[in-house]
């Protein structure tokens, strides 16, 4: 397989590549930010950078319109072009995409969608971005890809026909004497226009600190649909060169542009070590992420909290918080000594600026006389079960 990378201009690089030999174009241009997009890379040593002002939308609409035009040109018979772009200009890219390519070679909208934190008070949180799907072409490649069935699917919407009834509407296939027709075990359902893939996150081994970098699990889906081994994929934006690793990872030649020579270098280090980071989430799916102890959930029934998921301390916290500060609470487990539960609990909340933290004791004899070596900021509190049998106890004590 070829992988090429070049520094220039992509409008001015794109014009030696020759009519109809590329299958694949996935752009990820400036997004019309009117910001200068900076991050440091993982080690501190370096900051990359690269700026998206321009003087208006016109200048930026001429900017990707005679681009387009190249890409077109480029494409063979059978290829597709990705338009990576988001709320600032879809508007922009869906006009000129229309008007280069044609509306009736408009196959889809994929909406990326992923879960990022953001202290966004007084908007909608940004949790999507869009990728508009043409062809050049009624003929082009389109490798199907099946998903996973969802917990919810029953087994007949796995195993039977399916046809239009009379008003139009899906149901299943019946033979003349009203009996459903099977259609063996399919394995899975298509590909629907909604891509949950996770963000990189900053750990992620693929990350290299360049601004607006995609996850390669992102890029590897739009080439696995569009084009077969061998094809050959252009990236006239290729930044930190994610859609290069891509195809080298599919066994497809590619081609990188980008007007920063230090993304170049970027794209060139990437090359030598192709790596992706696997997604648990997309493995397994986003119910099997969530890992908040059901069991232990049940002692807070009632209270109004959030579930904390992946956190061996912390079970739960107040959505109330206290003193500006967040609650967390701890369940102690099955033969879990009352210190040790403190202590998990503690050591998992005293970077969140808890000032107070709550421990719920379920076992009988939980240790209480060990709380003089309970951190001050854990609060013991009894579990209905346990209370009772306190109580008891106590009222026992007394009587005699």
């Amino acid at each position: 397989m070829e992988t090429k990378l070049y520094q220039g201009d992509c409008l001015e690089l794109s014009k030696t590549i020759p009519d109809n030999s590329i299958d694949l174009v996935y752009l990820d241009p400036p997004f019309f930010t009117q910001k200068v997009q900076k991050l440091g890379a993982r080690d501190r040593r370096k900051a990359f950078s690269f700026s998206d002002v321009w003087r208006s939308l016109d200048e930026y609409a001429d900017f990707i319109f005679l681009r387009l035009r190249e890409f077109h040109r480029v494409l063979a018979a059978t290829g597709s072009i990705f338009f990576h772009c988001d709320h600032n200009a879809s508007h922009v890219a869906r006009l000129l995409l229309d008007e280069v390519f044609g509306k009736k070679m408009f196959r889809s909208e994929i909406i990326w969608h992923y879960r990022r934190w953001s202290n966004s008070q007084r908007s909608l949180l940004p949790a999507h971005q869009n990728l508009y799907f043409y062809s050049k072409t009624d003929e082009y490649k389109f490798r199907e890809v099946l998903q996973e069935y969802s917990p919810s699917t029953n087994v007949d919407q796995m195993l039977q026909k399916r046809a239009r009834d009379e008003f139009g509407k899906s149901a299943y296939a019946r033979n003349e004497d009203g009996s459903l027709i099977p259609d063996g075990y399919k394995k899975g359902v298509p590909l629907s226009d909604v891509w949950d893939i996770p963000f990189l996150n900053p750990r992620a081994k693929e990350r290299v600190g360049y601004p607006t970098q995609k996850p390669v699990l992102l890029l590897e889906r739009i080439i696995e649909i569009s084009t077969d081994e061998s094809d050959w994929v252009l990236d006239p934006f290729c930044g930190s060169g994610t859609a290069l690793v891509a195809s080298i990872l599919l066994k497809r030649n590619s081609i990188g542009i980008d007007i920063s020579q230090e993304a170049i270098e970027v794209s060139r280090k990437r090359l030598v070590n192709p790596e992706k980071t696997e997604s648990y989430l997309l493995r397994r799916g986003r119910d099997t992420y969530q890992q908040a102890d059901e069991d232990a959930l049940a002692y807070l029934k009632g209270l109004d909290m959030v579930p904390v998921q992946r956190n061996s301390g912390i079970d739960a916290l107040l959505k109330t918080g206290f003193q500006g500060g967040p609650v967390p609470i701890r369940i102690q487990r099955p033969g879990e000594s009352l210190l040790d539960a403190a202590r998990s609990l503690y050591n998992a909340a005293k970077t969140k600026n808890a000032s107070v933290m709550i421990l719920v004791a379920t076992e009988t004899g939980a240790g209480f006389d060990a709380a003089s070596s309970i951190p001050p900021e854990v609060f013991v509190i009894d579990a209905t079960a346990n209370a009772i049998h306190r109580l008891l106890k106590e009222l026992e004590e007394e009587k005699e």
